[in-house]
């Protein structure tokens, strides 16, 4: 019986080897070389059929539901969430905490949805055609707006990552006391590239289980501080529950939803999917994984909304109303915080500390991730994970260093600077939005998986809130900052080339008939791969 099994299981395993997708038609590499792929086979998580192992489920139906297979695609989803709890979302949770107080919970609540619908078209996406989005992206654009997309995303990337470690730095700081300077904690949080290499080498399961011991640390960290500080119960539940928007809190209702479209998450959620050998050919086995993946990512974004949650009752609890409440930020937090709460067991500025600290390293390492599959997937580069890891890694450690020595002793200077990269975050929103919509509803490329009518309105019209919203920051960031003549004429100039390429990308979706694209209709009928 164990024999037969065991025979099973690698009969299994040589189809699904046999299986795996060809590369599109599109996408033929132009050298002998092979196409980068985001995991080697032999690193992929067989998912095997343990409710009916003698049924090769060869119709349209995905299998039966089954506890087990759910825990091997657990994984994938809260590595994704992490995007959703990095020290620029904590820093937008305590400003929106002390300046609205509860009253944009419910924003933050639609927002974690909206990020969740956005997050799972990129698995879609990377299940559907066993690529990830920047591999296809390199086949859908011409060279010169892949390159362009390229750098947005790589600048996207930076931006976040100076973020998260500067975060990593400013919590370092706070459990030494004092001792160890910003630029020394920027050191050490640049070692955690070398923690992901050696993690890596025993595959994918025990990265993703450190992962879960770092978000669960988060969880416990601003859990115990949510019980310490005993936020109103009642006025938890209207924040939620009663929509309200006012003008005083407008820039923070900006920020909650601003920040929850992490642009580099896109790009690394569709290629975490592809740790699961998964057969694209079979669209039983790709419902099943869609189903299961959705399963995972809304549990996993609903502890992040948890989490945030936390963090923004707290500092309504505490700050709300009070003179103190604009001039908080990450810089200043835990000593605002310990003054206000004091601490018992364990003072409350520690607490903060340790959850800073493992938001701050789970982020950069899921960043360094995420660099890796955008260089390797819009420039097909066939470098030594190692390589990819250092050279991602030194792209934001360089200018983090810079000005962790620069901004050291200055947390008006590091505000300035927050708001700047916020800024860029921003930018960069529509240059993985617009791509995503594109390819999740073309049916050459997603073929049954395409995306419906209704799903698209919906899509797109998230994606347009976004934008809308990222805009109006954009615009009330450079009217406030912008000032002088060159400077001015220099972000005229930027903003109308950006623009431009904005309208090249929607033009190239053929989603909207467009005066612009007048054989938009037509397009779809130019390839027939699904027919051959």
């Amino acid at each position: 019986m164990e024999n037969d099994v065991k025979e099973k299981l690698e009969e299994e395993e040589e189809e699904a080897n046999r299986l795996l997708p060809p590369p599109h038609p599109q996408s033929l590499p132009s050298s002998d070389s092979e196409s980068e792929a985001a995991f080697e086979s032999n690193e992929k998580i067989l998912i095997v059929d343990f409710e009916s192992p003698d049924d090769p489920t060869t119709g349209d139906s995905p299998p039966p539901f089954s506890w087990r297979k759910l825990w091997l695609f657990t994984g994938p989803g809260f590595l994704m969430s992490i995007a959703f709890l990095d020290p620029g979302n904590l820093e937008g949770d305590l400003q929106a905490g002390a300046i609205a107080g509860y009253s944009l919970l419910w924003l933050l609540m639609w927002a974690t949805a909206m990020g969740l619908l956005i997050q799972m078209l990129s698995a879609r996406v990377g299940v559907a055609t066993g690529r990830h989005l920047a591999e296809l992206c390199r086949d859908e654009y011409p060279t010169w707006a892949r390159y362009v997309l390229w750098s947005m995303a790589e600048l996207a990337l930076i931006g976040a990552d100076i973020q998260e470690v500067i975060g990593s730095a400013i919590a370092i700081q706070i459990l030494s006391r004092g001792v160890l300077p910003l630029w020394a904690g920027v050191v050490i949080t640049a070692s955690d590239c070398f923690l992901f290499l050696f993690l890596e080498n025993y595959g994918v399961r025990k990265l993703e289980a450190v992962f879960a011991v770092l978000i669960a640390t988060m969880g416990l960290s601003f859990a115990w501080m949510f019980g310490e500080t005993k936020p109103s119960g009642k006025e938890l539940m209207i924040g939620i529950l009663l929509p309200r928007l006012s003008s005083k809190t407008i820039r923070q209702a900006v920020g909650v939803v601003g920040c929850v479209i992490m642009p580099h998450n896109v790009f690394l959620h569709s290629a975490l999917v592809q740790s699961r050998k998964i057969d694209p050919k079979r669209k039983s086995r790709v419902q099943e994984a869609l189903n299961y993946y959705l399963i995972e990512s809304s549990v996993a974004l609903f502890i992040s909304f948890m989490i945030n949650l936390f963090v923004t009752t707290v500092f309504a609890k505490g700050f709300y109303g009070t003179e103190k409440a604009n001039n908080i930020g990450l810089v200043n937090a835990g000593q605002y915080l310990q003054e206000k709460f004091g601490g018992g067991l364990l003072p409350i500025l520690y607490i903060w500390g340790i959850g800073l600290l493992a938001a701050g390293q789970s982020s950069t390492i899921t960043g360094t991730y995420a660099g890796q599959f955008i260089m390797g997937g819009f420039l097909n580069l066939r470098l030594k994970k190692w390589m990819r890891a250092v050279i991602t890694r030194s792209c934001a450690i360089v200018p983090t260093m810079i000005v962790a020595i620069v901004f050291n002793t200055s947390e008006a200077s590091l505000d300035v600077l927050n708001e700047w990269l916020n800024v860029l975050q921003s930018v960069q929103i529509p240059f993985a939005l617009l791509p995503l919509l594109t390819l999740v509803s073309k049916e050459e490329i997603m073929g049954d998986f395409k995306i419906g009518p209704i799903l698209q309105r919906i899509a797109w019209t998230v994606a347009a809130l976004v934008m809308i919203i990222n805009g109006y920051l954009l615009l009330d960031f450079f009217v406030s900052e912008v000032d002088g003549f060159l400077f001015g004429v220099t972000v005229c100039v930027w903003t109308t080339a950006y623009i431009a390429f904005i309208v090249y990308l929607i033009s190239h979706s053929n989603f909207f008939p467009s005066p612009w694209s007048s054989s938009s209709i037509e397009l779809p009928k130019r390839v027939s791969v699904s027919d051959s």
